[in-house]
């Protein structure tokens, strides 16, 4: 899931992204985070984000590319 969220928003927004970090968890989490603000949490909403949810997210709060 991390590498194809990682690619699917290098390849949206490559020009806005200095730097994207994984870090590996357990206990079934999954967040995503800009700037150190969650912008989205697998345990918040009790499901994995669908395909192009993060990068809506995304480009709702930051913009688009």
């Amino acid at each position: 899931m991390a590498v194809g969220l990682t690619a699917e928003l290098l390849k949206e927004f490559e020009s806005q992204i200095e730097s994207i970090r994984i870090v590996p968890s357990d206990g079934g989490r999954f967040e995503v985070s800009v700037d150190g603000k969650l912008l989205y949490s697998k345990l918040s909403t009790g499901r994995h984000a669908e395909p192009g949810e993060v990068a809506t997210l995304f480009r709702k709060k930051y913009g688009g590319a």
